[in-house]
């Protein structure tokens, strides 16, 4: 039988004339030879029946190169199992993945035989039938361990593959492998057959026997790719999980390196490699992260058609970004997520991955997080080492801890949610650290969180009682009681951005969140042997006398839901003086920041001339010409735009002199809000013999305008409170479901009384081709950013959709460097974004037809096979030669 190869390669002789070969064209003899006329039958009949064997097997032979999944297609690399004399020493990169109705973790396994150290890939299918304890991952590793091979028969050579990167299509599992190697990178050739370094691509399928992972095809990603920039060095793996979009596309999760012009500092950045739908040709995404943010986690947020990348960056804070338009538009999400969670700050911790996924829970789209918490431990005074592993709930608005998964010391994690069959299952996978004097287990466990998930139904279903609550103060047109056409509130969508709610939910010295994220503390001052009178709890409000709340931001220390006030939030309350005060002025509401004097950034105050005050950093103040009267209700706002505007609002209208320029400010971060006073020594309203009752306390992440707090303050009637309220916003902390007690474990939410980190200068940029974001986008960068800085400027506000402002983010622009302008005095970055198109022939040539059909046999050919007619012409003609 001729292969196409042999078909193309055969010599040319005077004896024989060339026939139609596998690309159907037809090659002619030479000129010279001479006719054959009287060719005798048998030959003949010979001639036709070889032409029509050729012409049957190289047409099928398309459909063998398309079908052909296993280790054939490429033979330089061969997945084997772990031998006799190998041991698997530990395992890392925890990922979880679903197929068919099972569930299987992958991880990277750290192999030893003697003294040699490699790795290779582990997997397993989950059983949690014993419970919800965790449980150790591979017992007997051996079994589930692979380790590739390249090379042939004879020859093979261990190759080191690590970071598994994974994302199922169908029956299909698609895996990226990082390959080591320890010769020269400069040896690394762009040949599939000589890759010595960066990404391979891996399918594999579940085997129907055994319920074990079997990798079949393997082939590499061009080593080049990154050279193609001029600034990526090298591609590795996320590790975890990658996604399937909507469009079918898949997206996995990478890190490369980076070096600046000496070749010296190197960087590590995060980005996304997208796949056609055919696993043919394969787009690096142009943006990326900022420098020195790593172990990315990426998922569809299908509320907005959106990816979100959640990374680890050594500023100690974990940066999310939105991604758009296959990876051409990045935005820093600083209004919702970006920076929220950090690192362990009193010491260097290990960047790890986090856990990170979205789900539909409840008719409600949610991103569920699993990260590493460091607890204050309340009777030594000090942080905890252990990092114990939390779950996080969040709608990208609302942020809840749901509490504990296990009492280890955690490293990196990962999720997975599965329904269906009228049941709901959640999974958590995470790496345990090993303790000094503990026995050497592989450090992966796995657990069901049942419990978990429970809670994340019950706070969901809190969250939808308070929203419905909180649309009262503004009812829209489909209210069942109409009150919009007198109020405005038709083209308002008040619970639209908004974070936290503090209403009449008050005991002890807690002034609990409705939406069950940060609490309020209600504190008072101590003078000589006079104790302030604490707060007493008002039907849907706090009312204070010498006390007041202290509402967190900076001062959580470790991980602050509410970073997003540093750039906008607007804050409203409804409030109550019950008389005037003898003299000076008493603080009511305002921002403080983390500074050594906790200076006011923006408040308002009233005085004994029944005059509004405001007060913003700087020492400046501003008496108002508007007056207050006693025992009477007024909304009250104070709004922060781009991190250095800020305004005040009394009753829908803002007050005169608005904005204050806030530029004073700079770096340094919000501490708290403070509600009702702020403890000052002139401004004790117990000493005034004052009372200030406060209700409806409302945080936003992004702007209200004029016309929604006119709206709003249209109806400043009380709202009612359930009478299982206080039930269900009891404590957001759920203890752990296994493992030992957690010594000193407190609320998230208390302080840690850890120094924040001081936020970076705000920044904008806006994408040169409309993928950028408004010039209320802000953005901080990292400090080895090595881009030109300069005072720009620019317009207001861009607005949503919905006709909302639009939050704080940071656009990351698709093409050539940029320079663009900001607002308010903020400063400009330049961002050098990549772009990069992998025109990966190996991948063509052995991965490019994964999609048609799933090929589970080693070596089968696949097509459509031979006609009945054909097969009967053939043996026709057989029997017609044998004459």
């Amino acid at each position: 039988m001729l292969s196409r190869v042999a078909a193309v390669k055969a010599p040319r002789t005077h004896n024989h004339r060339r026939v139609t070969g596998s690309s159907g064209r037809r090659r002619e003899g030479r000129e010279s030879e001479p006719p054959r006329p009287n060719m005798s039958r048998r030959v003949f009949t010979s001639a036709v029946l070889l032409l029509l064997v050729v012409l049957v097997f190289c047409g099928t032979g398309g459909a063998a190169q398309a079908g052909v999944d296993d280790q054939s297609s490429n033979p330089n690399f061969v997945w084997k199992d772990v031998s006799d004399g190998e041991t698997v020493e530990s395992l890392s990169v925890p990922g979880l993945i679903e197929v068919g109705s099972g569930v299987f973790a992958v991880a990277e396994a750290h192999c030893k035989k003697n003294e040699k150290v490699f790795t290779g890939i582990a997997s397993q299918l989950l059983s949690m039938e014993k419970g919800n304890e965790p449980k150790e991952l591979l017992e007997d590793a051996k079994k589930g361990t692979q380790v590739l091979e390249e090379g042939t028969s004879g020859k093979e050579k261990r190759v080191d593959v690590g970071r598994p990167t994974t994302v199922v299509e169908g029956s299909n599992i698609y895996m990226l492998v990082g390959k080591y190697c320890r010769e020269d990178a400069a040896n690394c050739q762009a040949d599939a057959e000589n890759i010595k370094s960066g990404i391979l691509l891996v399918k594999g399928e579940v085997s129907e026997g055994d319920k074990k992972i079997d990798w079949k095809t393997t082939d590499g990603v061009p080593c080049t790719l990154g050279e193609k920039e001029n600034s990526l060095k090298r591609l590795i793996g996320g590790g975890g999980s990658g996604i399937k979009t909507n469009d079918g596309t898949l997206a996995f999760p990478v890190e490369g390196t980076k070096k600046d012009g000496a070749e010296k500092d190197v960087k590590t950045v995060s980005l996304i490699i997208y796949s056609s739908k055919e696993v043919t040709n394969w787009t690096l995404s142009k943006g990326m992260s900022a420098d020195g943010c790593s172990d990315p986690s990426v998922v569809e947020w299908e509320k907005d058609k959106k990816l979100m990348m959640m990374t680890a960056c050594d500023d100690g804070r974990r940066r999310v970004y939105e991604i758009g338009d296959k990876g051409a538009s990045w935005t820093e999400a600083l209004g919702t997520l970006s920076r929220v969670w950090g690192n362990k700050q009193d010491k260097n911790v290990k960047l790890v991955r986090s856990g990170f996924i979205t789900a539909n829970i409840e008719d409600r789209d949610v991103m569920l997080v699993t990260l590493p918490v460091y607890p204050k431990n309340t009777e030594k005074g000090q942080v905890n080492e252990k990092g114990v592993l939390h779950l996080w709930l969040t709608d990208n608005a609302h942020i809840v801890d749901i509490g504990s998964v296990s009492g280890d010391d955690v490293a990196a994690s990962s999720l997975l949610y599965k329904s269906g069959d009228n049941k709901e299952e959640l999974f958590a996978l995470y790496e345990k650290k090993k303790g000094d004097g503990e026995p050497s287990p592989l450090g992966m466990f796995s657990v069901l969180l049942t419990e978990q998930l429970q809670r994340v139904k019950k706070v969901l279903a809190t969250w939808k009682e308070v929203d419905g609550r909180v649309s009262k103060l503004c009812p829209s047109e489909n209210d069942e009681h109409d009150y919009s056409t007198t109020n405005g509130c038709s083209t308002v969508k008040i619970t639209a951005g908004l974070v936290g709610f503090l209403s009449g939910n008050f005991s002890g010295n807690k002034w609990r969140d409705e939406y069950l994220g940060v609490n309020a503390t209600v504190t008072g001052e101590t003078t000589g042997a006079t104790t302030a009178t604490v707060a007493t709890e008002n039907p849907d409000g706090v009312t204070f006398r010498g006390a007041w709340a202290e509402w967190p931001v900076g001062s959580q220390g470790e991980n602050q839901l509410y970073h997003f006030v540093n750039y906008n939030f607007t804050l409203v309350a409804t409030v109550s003086i019950d008389g005037v005060p003898k003299e000076g002025s008493i603080p009511l509401m305002g921002a403080k920041l983390n500074d050594d004097g906790k200076t006011v950034l923006l408040g308002l105050s009233y005085n004994k001339e029944k005059k509004w005050r405001v007060l913003c950093i700087g020492g400046n103040t501003k008496d108002l010409s508007s007056t207050w009267e006693p025992q009477t209700q007024y909304q009250v706002a104070i709004v922060l735009r781009n991190g250095s505007q800020g305004s005040v609002y009394v009753d829908g209208k803002r007050v005169e002199g608005m904005p204050f320029d806030l530029k004073d400010k700079g770096s340094k971060v919000i501490s708290h809000f403070y509600i009702g006073g702020d403890g000052g020594a002139k401004g004790v309203s117990e000493v005034q013999d004052v009372s200030v009752t406060v209700k409806n306390v409302l945080l936003y992440n992004r702007l209200l305008g004029d016309t929604e707090l006119t709206a709003l303050n249209a109806n400043k009637v009380p709202i009612s409170v359930p009478e299982d309220r206080n039930e269900l916003a009891g404590d957001t902390v759920l203890p752990a479901v296994s493992g030992s007690d957690l010594e000193g474990t407190v609320s998230v939410f208390n302080s840690a009384g850890q120094k924040p980190l001081e936020e970076e200068p705000l920044r904008r940029v806006d994408g040169a081709d409309g993928g950028g974001v408004s010039s209320a986008a802000s953005i901080a960068t990292t400090p080895s950013s090595d881009v030109d800085q300069t005072v720009a400027t620019g317009s207001g506000d861009t607005m949503r959709g919905d006709g909302s402002p639009q939050t704080p983010e940071v656009g990351v622009s698709s093409g050539v460097d940029e320079t663009v302008g900001g607002t308010d005095g903020q400063r400009e970055e330049g961002i050098h974004p990549q772009a990069g198109e992998l025109n990966a022939t190996a991948l063509n040539s052995s991965l490019g037809h994964f999609s048609q059909g799933n090929n589970s046999d080693g070596g089968t050919v696949r097509g459509s096979g031979l006609p009945p007619l054909l097969l009967l012409l053939l043996l026709g003609l057989w029997g017609f030669a044998a004459l």
